[in-house]
């Protein structure tokens, strides 16, 4: 290509998740813990989960054919597809050639990417991935699709109510509506075990949830630190926590978000002595940001400090997280997709978003999104106005009946044959789901007939 493309990053979104969810409320009772636990302590509402007829390649169908619907994109117009996710059913084949069902009938196979893996972090991987490629010498005028998917279920006990289940389609190329900044990135990788899959008979991970903490928030203080040096000398201006309309977070739980933020603004007090502490800073002056997890003191004086630029720049994009879970690669992006529908087209021109990925075991970045004023923000505000009904439409199920279908779903993991058994009489228009698996390991899939129409749902 001659001209170096312009504005490169995310023209379309598309968001899908389970028809079903269990009430956080109502599983602290079933569980046997004091209140609030789930609801207070992680901030937690709703969660949603599948039974045995969704997986992973289901989920990742339905969103895809969802997007291409409703944004009247055609298979010949994609020329890269990769998935991120970390949920994974085949060691071999990747969850990208079965998408290839949807682009094979319309005689498109020249189409790059497969699968990006390493925990919550695949997603962005995959981002980034395509953007380098339109950005590239590769790129032959197409439009990239990235998909972020994961199931993500725990093991009887605290993790469980911190599971979740979605999908993400995002539309990749120049011109966007939401452009990734150029050489602003700050990223941070390192070994460490504090979360894996090492057991592949289970959906279930092995957590080691204070060392999850601590990395998230070091992997948090690095980026962070990176992206300012970074955005500073390309700026040629201070940069804090006060130079974002939005602040995104891969999404654990919302607690942990929020605690966050304040780490942020601990940042910036480290870096610059600001923001300043109403009194009793003096204390705080020799503070190590490397000793510093797990103290109360700090965490309650940023909290504090930081709270205004929660409830404005963050709280927006929990939306998904709270009502559905987290949905590991997916999360982040259901942040997103939660921003925009949560704020007027008025309030999102021109907003500097940051965004934080982290994937155990580990990787992370921290980068930043600019939203242009262009037709497509208004067509992807537009066509996200699915999600808050959508949210609403979704079936109440008791605790027990939740246990149940993930008791099920264990006992189903990597069985054949099998023949799924899951209820499917709730299930969304357009959603694709399993009809068997054969002997050989082979999974079918059909459609619900009812499907999307542009626009809407």
């Amino acid at each position: 290509m001659s001209a170096w493309p312009e504005d490169v990053g995310i023209i379309a979104m598309e968001i899908i998740f389970p028809a079903q969810y269990v009430d956080q409320t109502e599983l602290e009772q079933y569980d046997g813990v004091s209140a609030g636990k789930y609801t207070v302590g992680l901030g937690q509402k709703k969660m949603g989960f599948c039974n045995d007829r969704e997986d992973i390649n289901s989920l990742c169908l339905t969103v895809v054919e969802n997007l291409l619907t409703r944004y009247r994109v055609k298979p010949q117009e994609i020329g890269r597809l990769e998935v991120g996710t970390e949920t994974i059913i085949d060691k071999s084949k990747s969850v990208k050639t079965v998408l290839m069902q949807l682009f094979e009938p319309h005689g498109v196979t020249d189409l790059e990417g497969i699968d990006t893996t390493n925990a919550c972090y695949g997603g962005t991987a995959a981002l980034f991935n395509a953007i380098n490629w339109v950005e590239s010498s590769s790129w032959n005028g197409r439009y990239a699709l990235v998909v972020a998917a994961d199931i993500a279920v725990y093991a009887k006990g605290p993790a469980r109510p911190t599971g979740g289940t979605g999908a993400v389609a995002m539309l990749v190329g120049p011109n966007a509506p939401l452009v990734v900044d150029r050489g602003l990135r700050g990223s941070f990788f390192k070994h460490a075990y504090d979360f894996y899959k090492p057991d592949l008979t289970s959906e279930y991970p092995v957590v080691d949830g204070k060392l999850s903490i601590q990395c998230y928030l070091e992997a948090l203080d690095k980026c962070y630190q990176l992206y300012c040096q970074k955005a500073e000398k390309l700026l040629q201006k201070p940069v804090s926590i006060e130079s974002f309309d939005g602040i995104l977070f891969h999404t654990p739980y919302c607690k942990l978000v929020q605690k966050s933020v304040g780490r942020l603004a601990l940042n910036d007090f480290v870096r610059e002595g600001k923001p300043e502490l109403q009194s009793g800073s003096e204390k705080f002056a020799n503070i190590q940001l490397k000793d510093s997890y797990f103290d109360r003191d700090v965490e309650k004086a940023f909290l504090g400090v930081s709270n205004a630029a929660y409830l404005q720049r963050t709280l927006p994009s929990l939306l998904i997280a709270a009502n559905i879970g987290n949905m590991y690669t997916a999360s982040l992006y259901g942040g997103l997709v939660s921003y925009i529908v949560s704020r007027s087209l008025e309030n999102l021109v021109d907003n500097r978003v940051a965004m934080f990925s982290y994937g155990s075991g580990l990787a992370s970045s921290f980068y930043s999104i600019s939203i242009r004023n262009n037709a497509a923000l208004q067509t992807l505000k537009k066509n996200l106005s699915y999600v808050e009904p959508l949210l609403e439409k979704r079936a109440k199920v008791a605790p027990e009946k939740f246990e149940a279908t993930l008791e099920l779903r264990q006992k189903g993991a990597h069985k054949v044959p099998y023949e799924p058994v899951g209820d499917i009489s709730h299930f969304f228009p357009g959603t694709y789901f399993l009809t068997k698996i054969d002997e050989q390991h082979r999974r079918v899939y059909d459609r619900n007939s009812k499907t999307i129409t542009n626009g809407h749902s």
